[in-house]
């Protein structure tokens, strides 16, 4: 488990998990965090497994994780760290600018949601927010968000649910990255007819027919890249 960082030890620099897949984002992003006197880069990633791996063995304060990546998004990263570490801070880091993510990340667990964009101005700040276990949401979109769960509370709606479980969510990610049925049972450790059954369910529950369709919504939904 780890510790969060304590108000009376103002030297005590936060120590970071920094997930993405993309090697030069990564470098881009520690070059940002390690010149701060406070923030210190402990651990990097290149997939969402990893992610959970070096979170696990690490003694890290603060995650930071990309949404898209291999094996597991951040989202399913930051789902089974909220599980496994409930006291690791968790920061979303994303090309995203879409309030379902937003959403479904504070569902996760993490507690800011920060845009690749503009990572030079806002990342800094939204590391200290997460460390101080505040919120922190990307300037501009406050408003839209909070409108517009507003407006589903005045409607008598909730926040919108997820349209597939986790485990649907897992199989999705990994039949649009091309493996086979077998291949995915020993992934998963089920069996091959378990996920041609949660296969069928997602072609159901999406109004899809094939794999194409169902690798365009991936892409689509952000659990792996075009």
């Amino acid at each position: 488990m780890t510790t969060p960082r304590s108000p009376g030890a103002p030297d005590r620099r936060t120590r970071i998990l920094l997930a993405d897949d993309h090697a030069l984002v990564r470098r881009g992003v520690r070059l940002i965090l390690d010149s701060e006197p406070d923030l210190t880069v402990v651990a990097e990633a290149a997939d969402g497994a990893e992610a959970v791996a070096r979170a696990r063995a690490g003694d890290v304060d603060l995650a930071i994780l990309d949404i898209a990546m291999p094996r597991l998004t951040g989202l399913q990263a930051a789902r089974e760290l909220s599980r496994l570490q409930p006291d690791l801070r968790i920061l979303m880091l994303t090309m995203y600018d879409n309030e379902q993510y937003f959403f479904e990340a504070l569902k996760a667990g993490a507690g800011g949601y920060v845009l690749k964009s503009v990572a030079d101005r806002d990342l800094v700040e939204a590391c200290r927010a997460a460390v101080r276990d505040e919120p922190f949401i990307y300037p501009g979109a406050e408003t839209a968000l909070i409108r517009k769960y507003l407006d589903l509370a005045g409607q008598g709606r909730a926040v919108p649910d997820r349209a597939i479980t986790e485990r649907e969510e897992e199989i999705l990610k990994l039949v649009a990255e091309g493996h086979t049925s077998k291949e995915i049972g020993d992934l998963l450790f089920i069996s091959a007819k378990t996920v041609e059954r949660h296969r069928a369910n997602l072609l159901r529950k999406l109004g899809m027919r094939d794999r194409l369709d169902l690798t365009r919504y991936a892409i689509r939904v952000g659990l792996i890249e075009p």
